[in-house]
């Protein structure tokens, strides 16, 4: 068992299938046993991103809505789902600005930066970021977190 902290890039693949989807899906089977984070801001950038896909006939509006409620019904029963506050956001701009991140990649980055931190003190083991986001995945290696992009994993 490991924990393991997905930005929106990677927690997609769980939903629609992309180069990684295979192993984002073994990670995040309950029958795997790890503990599995991700920001607040995730859930409204998966909703952007399969509406986003729908819109552009990517996706069947009925798929995309199956895709919508099998998310929501995970997101508090499967995700420790981590509460953004005002010492996050002032650490994600720092970041953004250290790293030249977007916004919400310097969010992500500063939650998991977080979650790492307690897991740390907590005396467990390290969280492994998981992202597709290459800028984000640069940041966080340059912070000394580990990090594992889903394509590495066809």
């Amino acid at each position: 068992m490991a924990d393991f902290f997905f930005d929106t890039s990677a927690i997609v693949k769980r939903h629609v299938n992309e180069a990684g989807s295979a192993w984002v899906k073994s990670l995040v089977r309950a029958k795997a046993g790890h503990t599995l984070y991700f920001a607040r801001i995730t859930a409204v950038e998966v909703t952007s991103a399969i509406t986003r896909r729908q819109h552009k006939g990517d996706i069947s509006p009925a798929s995309a809505a199956a895709i919508l409620g099998h998310f929501r019904r995970h997101l508090n029963q499967r995700y420790r789902v981590i509460e953004l506050t005002a010492a996050l956001f002032d650490n994600a701009m720092l970041l953004a600005r250290k790293h030249r991140l977007r916004a919400y990649d310097a969010v992500q980055l500063a939650v998991a930066l977080e979650v790492n931190r307690l897991q740390q003190i907590a005396g467990l083991g390290p969280v492994t970021l998981v992202s597709s986001d290459q800028a984000l995945n640069d940041a966080a290696i340059a912070e000394g977190f580990t990090i594992d992009d889903p394509r590495q994993h066809p």
